[in-house]
């Protein structure tokens, strides 16, 4: 079964996309079928073209992608609310993908529960995951124990936890966000119901949570410049996405994701001015590499 992937690009004039494609890594651009190629800078670009490059790495067909132009106002983001919702409702009356990565998208509320319901109709439920705009969608529905796997760094699981926020940027102050308030704030999160049933923290320190618990964290290759980098989070859920397409278990997914992305990250020897894209022609062998070691993450 297929995978799908949704998500934004910020050019109003992008056209709602459904299709495939593929990564130029050295070049660093996205090719989806006859349209012009797309800089991969960081956002769900960064994502699918990570998500390509390992899909070919591990002798898989790409996922699909449906995508849609989007500055901010939400209007791209409906259409393609409204799209997903035919497809999985109508268009095909039962859903041909094995799981579904939501991204960088408006967080409607309309839009995201008429897109959950369809998934809820169908006979074998696929694997959710979402980052970014649709993860904050999926808190303020009161449904996020609905899917399989969050992806957020250290301030949007602040803000997964703060039962009142409706936003990130409404955190409440004396819900600390830094590396040492991850526990707190992850059992705060599934306790409240606002946290899928894995988390993947993205950090100095990547941290696996499982139901509220800490599972597992990877460490390693520590690479301090990639914290300064836009986009580095996308590379993970990149990985994770084609890991998880691929039938690796969940937990042993999201850890190689992290460590994949870390390998790739230390191989592109960056330095704060580097872009996301310079990390892309490394993605490959650092999976390889990761799956072939297959190495223990540190205790938690």
């Amino acid at each position: 079964m297929a995978w799908l992937v949704c998500g934004t690009i910020p050019d109003q004039s992008f056209s709602l996309y459904l299709g495939t494609g593929h990564c130029d890594p050295e070049a660093g651009l996205l090719h989806l079928a006859d349209l012009d190629p797309l800089p991969v800078q960081r956002g769900s670009a960064t994502l699918v073209a990570t998500a390509f490059l390992a899909a070919h790495c591990l002798h898989m067909p790409p996922p699909d992608v449906l995508l849609v132009g989007d500055t901010g106002d939400g209007s791209g983001s409906r259409a393609l609310y409204a799209r997903l919702a035919g497809m999985l409702g109508q268009e095909y009356g039962e859903t041909r993908y094995a799981g579904l990565t939501f991204h960088y998208l408006f967080p409607e509320l309309d839009g995201h529960n008429r897109v959950l319901a369809a998934l809820e109709d169908c006979e074998q439920r696929p694997l959710l995951v979402a980052d970014a705009g649709f993860m904050y969608a999926a808190k303020m529905s009161g449904y996020a124990q609905s899917y399989d796997l969050f992806t957020p760094d250290a301030g949007e699981l602040a803000f997964l936890a703060d039962e009142a926020a409706p936003h990130p940027l409404y955190t409440r102050g004396f819900l600390s966000a830094g590396e040492a308030d991850v526990p707190e704030l992850a059992a705060r999160a599934w306790k409240a119901g606002n946290a899928a049933k894995n988390l993947l923290v993205k950090g100095q320190s990547d941290v696996l949570v499982s139901e509220g618990q800490i599972v597992a964290r990877v460490d390693e290759p520590m690479v301090p410049a990639l914290e300064a980098i836009g986009g580095t989070g996308d590379l993970v859920a990149g990985l994770a996405t084609a890991l998880l397409h691929k039938g690796l278990p969940m937990h042993k997914a999201c850890l190689a994701a992290a460590r994949a992305a870390r390998r790739a990250g230390a191989l592109a020897r960056p330095t704060p001015a580097t872009q996301v894209a310079a990390i892309l022609p490394f993605i490959a062998q650092a999976l390889q590499q990761t799956l072939a070691e297959d190495e223990p993450a540190m205790p938690a």
